[in-house]
């Protein structure tokens, strides 16, 4: 890979602004892949490796963060300007980080039976809520009339972005605005939707792809870690293995933008205290009723702020033993013998 100016893999005056006078020795470095012990990075003159120190866990860290190196050690990481992450799968009440720095988000989905309006509402919270631009690229626009899924995803959120497409062919130069010089995108989607084919048209065949099952449209996971990776257009491609649960927690705001019709629909009811459901003088009643909202939408909704405030709290518990634990173990420490 050629030496690059840092503006070009992403840089910018957010994290120039964190340089001190005792940072002037250290070098930035972009997080391109984490594995154990260490990370590859890639920096104005090139890729590296580097290694964590002990105070320092690639845990916490994200493909897409920017950190500044002294050597072959990372010495910090820098505050980032988005981060997105998830709870981890399954009833683990840990922080699962997916990636930093990002721009865009490409919702992947596909015109045929994957389509699923409530699980692409999910993936804007989570785009809206770290303050990422969504796109909603539908695949496989070859094999079904792709009017009726495109109608169907614009209406979730007014004015965004939905691009139908075939992955494999030049199509993709549809999402070229996206992808200029400095920019990052990162792929999300369901497994068996053409995400990592299509992450192999943007990035010039970087990624390999497997075939899926017919007859259940669904497929094998072809991506099983994040990268990093160059686009010809200059910027930079997070692809992202296939999401199976996507657990919401700490999205309140994105909530509230992609649903903020019916927030506002709410302000008019007559109780403060509406629940949108047999209260009368419910605003939100009323415009289901008169065929302003779609009363799917409102269930949507509720389930999101009900899950959101479950798993904040699950999380929230989840530190407070933690820290009542380290507080009775620095305790204990201690004590006299």
């Amino acid at each position: 890979m050629p030496h690059l100016p840092l503006a070009d893999l992403g840089w910018s005056a957010q994290f120039s602004d964190q340089i001190t006078a005792e940072d002037a020795a250290l070098r930035p470095a972009r997080l391109a892949s984490l594995h154990r012990d260490r990370v590859q990075a890639l920096t104005a003159d090139g890729p590296v490796e580097l290694i964590c120190p002990p105070n320092l866990s690639v845990a916490t860290m994200a493909v897409g963060d920017w950190v500044l190196a002294d050597g072959p050690r990372v010495a910090r990481v820098l505050t980032r300007a988005s981060l997105l992450q998830r709870r981890a799968a399954g009833t683990g009440t840990e922080a699962q980080l997916i990636a930093a720095n990002v721009d865009t988000m490409f919702v992947v989905t596909s015109c045929n039976a994957d389509f699923n309006e409530a699980r692409l509402e999910r993936y804007l919270v989570l785009a809206h809520a770290a303050g990422i631009t969504p796109v909603v690229v539908l695949t496989k626009a070859d094999q079904a009339d792709p009017a009726p899924y495109v109608a169907a995803a614009q209406g979730l959120s007014q004015g965004m972005a939905v691009v139908a497409l075939n992955a494999k062919s030049g199509d993709v130069a549809a999402l070229a605005p996206w992808c200029r010089a400095g920019q990052t995108v990162v792929l999300l989607g369901s497994s068996g939707v053409g995400k990592s084919t299509l992450a192999n048209s943007l990035s010039g065949g970087a990624l390999a792809t497997a075939a899926i099952r017919e007859d259940d449209a669904k497929g094998r996971h072809t991506t099983t870690a994040r990268y990093l990776l160059p686009l010809p257009q200059g910027g930079w491609l997070i692809d992202t293995p296939g999401v199976r649960e996507l657990q919401l927690t700490d999205v309140a705001d994105g909530i509230e933008v992609l649903f903020a019709d019916l927030i506002s629909l709410a302000a008019d009811c007559r109780f403060r205290d509406c629940k949108h459901s047999v209260e009368p003088g419910c605003a939100v009643q009323a415009a289901i009723k008169a065929g302003h909202v779609d009363a799917r939408r409102l269930d949507s909704w509720r389930k999101l702020v009900s899950e959101e405030e479950t798993n904040s709290q699950a999380m929230q518990a989840a530190k407070t033993r933690a820290a009542g634990k380290f507080t009775k173990k620095s305790a204990a420490k201690r004590r006299p013998t």
